[in-house]
């Protein structure tokens, strides 16, 4: 998807249809069931519970479409830092053709860097990141209140409803106000269901989203810092290592919830604690990566891959429901395609295909390239290893072809034997 997409054209995808019309579901439906309940015109406290309620509605809705519209802050395309020298602690990004700014990442759906990239949500088709993060976390609030005020409101008038008849004959007509039909009490039962469930859901969101602001973290560095640790701990350094941004739970907090609900500074340069520069992370970056490269294996393709989520016709049920919990891509392979492997399954592998000299002419004459991602998930059993591994910073295509198995029998046993080695991540 293009990061061009703008206006009314981002809420024409399935996540913001889906999105404004559980919202507008449960709030009509409070609305109607409210009426019936307890009146807005029946007194001033009755206008004032129905008034809080439009109000939590409308803030929700219009926090989701400014986090929507506003988007999380793209950075420019070819970026560079002002001192040239700086560009060799930065990681450089091919699609966008210039190097990341640190806390960017670049989102493979947006096809574009993002500033302090939180992650990318379906539901306001576009990324969270350095610009929206307060304008989303204010759209999970005010949702999380208003469908919690609604499930009161739906619950209140059920009980109401399926209780019409034993009021009325037991003298407490005033309470039977709540008269159900057939498509009236699908309504509210659906209304309470989608509100029940908004409240749980979108609660264990705004928790982990809280809980990353305090520390001042993103969903991306917390797997950073996760492998830091782990570099570290592997290596038995007893030198720690120290997050740079975390400036104490206040001021974190303020660098993301301010009077212009938008973050502090131009999203590229960042105040850090003491003892660190605005490269510590990077840097720790690019040490993982080359910890990444150096474990990196290749394989072989030997049999089509067809780049489905659930290939049961072409790879079987037990490939089909071992499938990486992920919605990372998966990638479409032919025959004597070559992979650069870093991260293992027992029944997939996640690389990058090493694109063949046909395709380097067909991208120098612009013609039709071969279709999908050419890095993602892919089943094992479709690779063999090869035992010669190219260099890793090298785009050239591997020469060496030589396998590490010579029949199919020995091609299972080392299918077993790495199936039980490391998962690495």
């Amino acid at each position: 998807m293009s990061a061009e997409i703008s206006g009314f054209r981002r809420f024409l995808h399935w996540g913001p249809i889906t999105a404004l019309s559980i919202i507008k579901c449960i709030t009509l439906t409070t609305l109607y069931m409210n009426s019936m309940w307890w009146p807005p015109n029946e007194s001033f406290a009755a206008f004032a519970h129905q008034a809080l309620f439009l109000l939590l509605s409308t803030l929700a809705t219009f926090n989701y479409i400014m986090a929507t519209v506003t988007g999380p802050g793209l950075l420019p395309k070819q970026w560079q830092p002002k001192d040239p020298k700086d560009t060799e602690w930065l990681q450089y990004c091919k699609q966008c053709e210039g190097y990341k700014a640190p806390r960017s990442h670049h989102c493979r759906k947006c096809n574009r860097c993002v500033k302090k990239m939180d992650h990318h949500c379906p539901w306001i088709n576009h990324c969270v990141g350095w610009a929206n993060h307060a304008y989303f976390c204010y759209f999970l609030l005010f949702s999380i209140l208003g469908s919690l005020h609604g499930s009161v409101v739906l619950s209140c008038s059920f009980y109401r409803g399926i209780h019409r008849y034993y009021y009325l004959t037991h003298g407490m007509a005033y309470l039977a106000s709540v008269q159900f039909t057939i498509g009236s009490i699908v309504m509210c039962i659906l209304g309470m269901g989608l509100a029940i469930g908004v409240v749980i859901g979108l609660g264990m969101l705004l928790f982990i989203q809280l809980k990353t602001i305090i520390i001042n973290q993103t969903g991306i560095e917390l797997w950073i810092v996760e492998k830091a640790i782990y570099r570290r701990y592997k290596a038995d350094s007893y030198e720690p290592f120290v997050y740079p941004y975390d400036l104490g739970w206040r001021l974190n907090l303020r660098q993301v919830f301010n009077d212009e609900c938008q973050k502090r500074g131009d999203g590229i340069e960042w105040p850090v604690v003491k003892g660190c520069d605005q490269y510590t992370l990077t840097r720790e970056q690019l040490a993982q990566k080359q910890e990444k490269r150096a474990r990196t294996r290749v394989y072989k393709c030997i049999s089509p891959v067809s780049g489905r989520w659930m290939p049961i016709c072409s790879q079987g049920w037990r490939i089909c429901i071992n499938a990486p919990c992920t919605d990372e891509p998966r990638i479409r392979l032919q025959p004597d395609d070559i992979i650069k492997v870093t991260r293992f399954r027992r029944h997939w592998l996640f690389g990058e295909r090493v694109p063949s000299e046909l395709e380097h002419t067909a991208v120098a004459q612009k013609r039709r390239q071969r279709k999908g991602p050419i890095r993602g998930w892919f089943p094992r059993r479709s690779v063999v290893a090869i035992t010669e591994m190219p260099d890793s910073d090298s785009s050239d295509d591997v020469k060496t072809i030589k396998t590490s198995t010579s029949n199919g029998h020995s091609h299972g046993k080392q299918q077993q034997r790495n199936g039980l080695s490391k998962k690495y991540m």
